[in-house]
């Protein structure tokens, strides 16, 4: 009984995993953006590198704090999009606070 708790248990914590949405931004407006993080809390966003070949680029960014792991606070970053360079929203990083030295 107990390795069927354990499954459902990590069946659980990978489908919130794969829950969070990915979207192209590329053509997208900085409005949008940030209307699809407030809309959905956390999203994957997918945009081109300026410098590096042009190479994809992936990663989540949230609402806020609660959208965190332990250990992570929710700093401003930006995301180039169609009307801006910088369209201003957060994502999560490792705390300094947590850091061992």
């Amino acid at each position: 009984m107990k390795k069927y708790l354990i499954a459902a248990a990590i069946s659980l914590v990978t489908s919130n995993a794969l829950a969070v949405s990915r979207y192209e931004i590329t053509n997208v407006t900085c409005e949008t953006v940030q209307a699809l993080i407030r809309t959905e809390g956390e999203v994957i966003l997918v945009y081109r590198s300026s410098g590096i070949l042009g190479l994809p680029i992936y990663d989540r960014y949230v609402l806020g704090q609660q959208y965190c792991m332990s250990g992570e606070v929710a700093r401003g970053a930006g995301v180039p999009t169609v009307d801006k360079k910088y369209c201003p929203v957060r994502k999560c990083v490792e705390s300094e606070i947590f850091r061992a030295r």
